[in-house]
């Protein structure tokens, strides 16, 4: 064993390092924390100084051994984790369990931090070591406790206010109060008509398009942001365009030329934020498939005989700056690709815009601007190559001379009461245009004028008016926030940090709090009932100041200058009042969650939509009521804070008669918990995904139901007599089951042609337990198909069997809510078992 223990995060880390240290240095990884809270109450405490109780994370614990085992025969150790404050917080925890079990006296314990993982990144760290940040430890701990302290506080009372499962979290909150804030402003905004006027001008070198800019001597107006329209309906509009029209007489003077020059500076290399909005806005990327992506090229991707080499910087930062080294090669090469006259005098230098950025590392480059994408691109799949190439051209233009653009404003009179302008740009200079040019989220009119010319014009000119045109238009309400424009607004308000953005988007969306419309988010009615209750019973903490303020104090404890026991005593005693007092007047509070729409008109009784056991539904009656309320779910795209009186009340249509088959077999269709589906006697089918519950007809319920009996009178190919394996035809073509295992068939392999040999043979090398919802279609399969089969005799004979007799009497049975949930149970049983054979 070396003598030298070297200990970082990922195992792709570790082993492009070791390459690089050699022989005289053994590297491990600890696969990211290696100690958590416990995960249950009073694992932070309060009443002791906030003593916070730790256990080893079960599947890190042979890693964990591993090291302890290297550690007892080194003589020195590197803890060389992430350069961050969660990087810093898990050095300390293996120093804590090392040191627990007396496996550090007498050797040597650094902490090593480098930005890249290159060998003399590697070596410079190696040279010159530190001891691990208590300050920065604190800082990890101080938000760890936090986050545990509101979560294991707020999410009982969500628990019994609203539904069972629910969370709350301290940065998550304020991130989802914003996805439902705007969703609020989206659903009360009201369109204005407003009415712009084009001109077409017929120029004979080039044809172009002037917008009218004043009209019957005043200015016009067609302000979106300042919602001032000079025009607001087609018959004034059309008016307009007569007048403009007659008083040009096929003709718009030119009255000024304007040319300006401007200059277009490049933007600043990526930090981790604008890194997410970009790769979003280009390549599409979730938040979380870009730091996905980004940390595999950061810890090391193989060049061929060059070996494993990490190409990119680390990659959670909100740092613009750039080492001098890199300054250095990044000026060769534009020097060396673009020529001399790309490179400013001195390097350019960037001032970072996020609010109180607090790391102290680099901005996002490559570890070399000389590999090119081009270079690389042969060794990176597909994802990588896109994104080391948006690095590497962002970073290599942020250092190029501005573009130097020509701007042209062309002024038009149409007779002496109206006027237009045109305007358009040329690159005079490109500059760093050459390289990248940074993406918008939508195109707005300096984009439409940079991208055309127009002909040479002079002040005296007549320019042939081909028509004047009036174009409708009606404001638009502010867009659904999607990633990068969430990321852009966490971090301007000082929410959440570099590295939290992305796993704040997966906690909403794994919450199911919030779903993606495209890529928008559109919040849930859960996720609403959510952010209202809090923002109305504990609107401080889901305050966006309040939570930036928090940050900034935990950046403080970070750079030492605030102590972290203090701060959680500050937070606690306030926000545990504000908790008690809550679940003391809980059943009085009001979670915004319940939306009366009416009265029922057959019976008399409310009619409400709120959030249930098992999610949104609408309900007639209430609990206080002699007779018990009746519920129904809400159909895919309705939401309890939008959903009609009407639109309520067909919802409790279901289950609804379709008619009787050519036996007289009654015909049904019901939603139950799983979904919508048919029914005939003893027969349920679910509707395909395309099929409407409360437009199907009796045609397509009885060709669904006629495709579910001829699959399971096909549902068994080869059978053995006396023995359990069978042959069975699943969704996915045939395979092997004897109820317990499910066994794959070679594509080459007729079924037909088995043997049962071969059979016990392919289940025993490939066979995989049965699903539990899945488990009893092998060994009910014979008695699907006897059923199917007896069900085919019946109709031919017109008799009716017990059991068909008994299940067409419970389908006519009253249509309680009981009924529809057995029904619904059935149907999805039945469903799964078919669909699943592995």
């Amino acid at each position: 064993m070396a003598k030298n223990l070297l200990i970082v995060e990922s195992p792709a880390k570790a082993k492009t390092i070791n390459k690089y240290l050699g022989k005289d240095f053994t590297v491990l990884a600890s696969y990211g924390h290696v100690r958590d809270l416990v995960p249950k109450e009073g694992a932070v405490d309060p009443e002791h100084g906030f003593a916070m109780r730790y256990e080893t994370i079960e599947k890190n614990q042979k890693h964990v051994e591993a090291i302890a085992k290297a550690a007892r025969s080194a003589e020195n150790l590197y803890l060389a984790t992430d350069p961050d404050r969660e990087g810093e917080a898990i050095s300390w925890h293996i120093a804590e369990i090392l040191k627990e079990r007396g496996l550090l006296q007498g050797k040597t314990l650094q902490r090593v931090v480098f930005t890249e993982i290159t060998p003399r990144a590697i070596r410079e760290a190696i040279a010159h070591p530190r001891q691990i940040s208590s300050d920065l430890v604190d800082a990890q701990q101080a938000r760890r406790a936090l986050d545990y302290l509101v979560g294991f506080n707020l999410s009982p009372v969500l628990w019994r206010k609203i539904k069972a499962g629910l969370s709350a979290g301290r940065v998550q909150s304020p991130a989802l109060r914003m996805i439902v804030e705007r969703e609020e402003e989206i659903e009360a905004f009201r369109p204005r008509e407003y009415w712009t006027i084009e001109a077409e001008c017929a120029h004979p070198v080039q044809p172009f398009t002037a917008r009218l800019v004043m009209l019957d001597g005043k200015k016009f107006s067609a302000d979106t942001a300042k919602l001032e329209f000079s025009l607001t309906d087609a018959a004034s509009a059309e008016a307009a365009r007569l007048r403009i029209q007659q008083a040009a007489g096929g003709m718009l003077h030119v009255t000024d030329v304007i040319r300006k020059e401007r200059k277009r500076r490049p933007a600043p290399p990526f930090t981790t934020s604008t890194l997410q909005q970009e790769a979003s806005r280009k390549l599409g990327f979730s938040t979380r498939k870009t730091m996905q992506v980004a940390q595999k090229l950061y810890e090391g991707v193989s060049l061929g005989e060059e070996g494993s080499v990490g190409l990119i910087t680390y990659m959670r930062t909100d740092s613009v700056n750039l080492s001098q080294d890199a300054l250095a090669e990044i000026r060769d090469v534009i020097a060396r690709d673009f020529g001399t006259a790309a490179l400013p005098d001195r390097p350019n230098v960037y001032q970072t815009k996020a609010k109180n950025a607090q790391e102290a590392h680099e901005a996002i480059r490559p570890t070399s601007a000389l590999r090119t994408p081009a270079q690389v691109a042969r060794y990176l799949s597909d994802d990588e190559r896109k994104l080391y190439e948006l690095i590497w051209k962002r970073t290599v233009a942020s250092q190029m001379i501005p573009a130097t653009l020509n701007t042209v404003t062309v002024e038009l009179a149409a007779g002496s009461e109206h006027a237009f302008r045109a305007s358009g740009t040329t690159v005079v200079v490109p500059g760093f245009l050459a390289v990248y040019e940074e993406g918008h989220d939508g195109k707005n009119k300096e984009d439409e004028d940079e991208a055309r010319t127009l002909p040479p014009m002079a002040p005296g000119d007549n320019v042939p008016l081909a028509r004047v045109l009036a174009g409708q238009h009606f404001t638009q309400p502010p867009p659904r926030y999607t990633e990068a424009s969430l990321v852009k607004a966490l971090e301007e308000y000082g929410i959440g940090r570099p590295s939290t953005y992305a796993a704040i988007i997966q906690t909403l969306l794994g919450k199911q709090y919030a779903v993606l419309d495209g890529r928008a988010f559109k919040p849930t009615d859960i996720g609403r009932a959510v952010s209202k209750f809090l923002s109305s019973h504990f609107a401080k903490y889901v305050d966006y100041d309040f939570t930036a303020n928090l940050e900034d104090e935990l950046d403080a404890v970070s750079r030492g200058e605030e102590a972290w026991i203090p701060l959680m005593k500050k937070f606690w005693g306030p926000f545990k009042a504000l908790v008690e007092e809550k679940r003391a007047g809980l059943d009085k509070a009001d979670a915004g969650s319940v939306r009366i729409l009416g009265v029922d008109p057959a019976s008399g009784r409310p009619v409400s939509a709120r959030i249930g056991k098992f999610g949104p539904l609408v309900q007639i009656g209430t609990a206080d009521d002699e007779e018990k309320p009746r519920f129904a779910s809400l159909r895919p795209g309705q939401s309890i804070y939008s959903i009609t009186l009407e639109e309520a009340l067909k919802l409790f249509e279901m289950p609804r008669t379709l008619g009787v088959d050519a036996n007289g077999e009654e015909v049904s269709v019901g939603i139950g918990r799983f979904g919508p589906f048919v029914r005939r006697g003893s027969t349920y089918a679910s509707l395909k995904k395309d099929d409407d519950p409360y437009t199907i007809d009796l045609a397509r319920a009885l060709a669904l139901l006629e495709e579910k009996e001829t699959f399971a009178r096909n549902r068994i190919l080869k059978q053995w007599p006396g023995h359990a394996v069978q042959v069975l035809n699943g969704r996915f073509g045939p395979y092997l089951s004897d109820g317990e295992r499910n066994g794959k068939i070679p594509k080459d392999q007729d079924p037909a042609t088995l043997t049962l040999e071969d059979a016990l043979r392919l289940l025993e090398e490939t066979g995989k337990p049965v699903r539990k919802a899945a488990k009893t279609a092998a060994t009910k399969a014979s008695k699907a198909a006897k059923v199917a089969k007896a069900t085919k005799a019946a109709k031919a004979t017109k008799a009716t069997t017990v059991k068909a007799g008994k299940a067409t009497k419970a389908a006519k049975a009253t249509r309680t809510k009981t009924a529809s949930k057995t029904t619904a149970k059935k149907s999805t049983r039945t469903a799964r078992a078919e669909d699943a054979p592995f």
